[in-house]
């Protein structure tokens, strides 16, 4: 178990924002034999190859042919993004004797947390080299930003309920007027290794340099930014490396801009995965009917985090559905079909992993609220799959700072493993099975 968080916590610490995510990933699938490819060329695929294609360097498909005569595709999906505060252009704002970062709110965080804790910035940045544009990851390594709060002195209901405002409260400090005013940019710049003209645009983002750490008196907990989704990330991905070859084709995808609503030409809602999937198939000989089959013997795994019952506010939760960190895989409903999960999604999935000891539970909402939506819906409208939505519990979600559970992380990749290691085919009247 702590050799899994730990590598956890390292994939965490090298993946600040979505850029870094997807950087973190290729490097690992590289190291594992997978060759890069590029929407832009024409694909030559190979019995027994491996291989990845990125978009916007913020979303990712990895995928292996153990032959071409595939029966279809085992789908594992999560995605690259979590709430953040995202640096606008022209970002410093001088006044009061301070240098602010002037940002807005990306997805919908938790504003409180953010408040009095070191800070920085990473991203990209994109310079110009003769007629060519290049992208450069920065990652600003060193504590630079701070949000501070009003002492309660001057704000004696800051322990009300209090509506944060994201143009007055959030912005952080840089340093002092005199000393630190046009210092921004250059410090990207340094980073970049680019002179700070050189810099045409930029995709830059504020995060919390809090390390993960394991905790608990059992060391039972993990607390760190991104678990959502950076925790069903590292367990898809570790899965998928780890599985045996089957009769189908093993996928995984990893897609930026779920916190927004995926509406981009990275993010679930575009043609990302059908376009691969579709190439996937036509280089392995298969005509569109052949495509059309292997779809319809094709299985989703849409993995994003999960609400556990919070210890002191219990009322939140279902009356019965209520899952506990370090339980096992959440499986996830809604009626309203904002998680994809049916009863066969359910069966094919709640029955691989008790098959296999994996402890399985059960989410759903409380019949008076409304949670969120995530990847299975949002893919299904480009690509028709069988799918099952789960995640893993947690606390303190879109916090900048979340707590889940030590085992869980396990868990989630035994029943990755297992999953890329099988078929799954529909036969005729309905009827559908898992195999090996």
């Amino acid at each position: 178990m702590i050799d899994y968080n730990k590598d956890l916590m390292s994939f965490l610490d090298e993946s600040p924002t979505a850029f870094h995510v997807i950087a973190s990933i290729k490097k690992k699938l590289v190291v594992s034999g997978y060759s890069e490819l590029a929407e832009s060329e024409k694909w030559g695929l190979t019995e027994g190859g491996k291989y990845f294609v990125t978009r916007n360097d913020s979303s990712i498909i990895a995928f292996r042919v153990p032959r071409f005569n595939f029966t279809g595709f085992m789908i594992g999906s999560a995605h690259s993004d979590s709430p953040a505060f995202k640096v606008k252009e022209n970002p410093e704002i001088v006044e009061n004797g301070y240098v602010k970062i002037n940002v807005e709110g990306y997805g919908g965080m938790l504003m409180a947390p953010w408040f009095d804790r070191p800070l920085s910035v990473a991203g990209r940045v994109i310079v110009k080299s003769g007629n060519r544009y290049e992208v450069k990851l920065v990652n600003v390594d060193r504590d630079l930003l701070i949000i501070p709060n009003v002492a309660i002195h001057m704000n004696r209901d800051a322990n009300k309920n209090h509506p944060w405002n994201a143009q007055v409260d959030m912005l952080p400090i840089l340093g002092s007027a005199d000393e630190t005013k046009g210092a921004f940019m250059r410090i990207v710049a340094e980073v970049a290794e680019v002179n700070e003209d050189e810099i045409i645009s930029h995709d830059l983002f504020i995060y919390a340099r809090d390390k993960g750490k394991v905790w608990g008196g059992s060391d039972e907990y993990i607390s760190a930014p991104h678990l959502d989704d950076l925790q069903c990330v590292y367990g898809c991905l570790e899965g998928f490396l780890g599985a045996n070859n089957s009769s189908s084709v093993p996928v995984l995808t990893v897609f930026d801009n779920e916190e927004t609503g995926s509406l981009t030409k990275q993010g679930a809602d575009s043609t990302f995965l059908e376009d691969v999937l579709k190439r996937i198939s036509l280089s392995c000989s298969k005509d569109e009917e052949g495509y059309y089959r292997a779809v319809s013997s094709s299985f989703m795994v849409s993995a994003d985090n999960a609400h556990a019952l919070h210890p002191n506010h219990p009322e939140k939760a279902d009356p019965v559905n209520r899952p506990a960190i370090n339980k096992g895989i959440v499986i996830k409903f809604n009626a309203a079909q904002h998680y994809t999960t049916d009863a066969v999604s359910c069966a094919v999935y709640r029955d691989l992993c008790e098959s296999n000891d994996i402890p399985v539970q059960v989410f759903t909402n409380r019949s008076d609220s409304r949670g969120g939506s995530t990847l299975g819906n949002v893919s299904n409208a480009h690509v028709s799959l069988n799918t099952v939505d789960i995640g893993l519990a947690q606390l303190a979600m879109h916090s900048c700072y979340e707590t889940a559970g030590a085992k869980d992380t396990k868990h989630l990749i035994d029943a990755m493993t297992i999953f890329y290691s099988k078929t799954f085919r529909v036969g005729a009247g309905g009827s559908f099975e898992l195999l090996d």
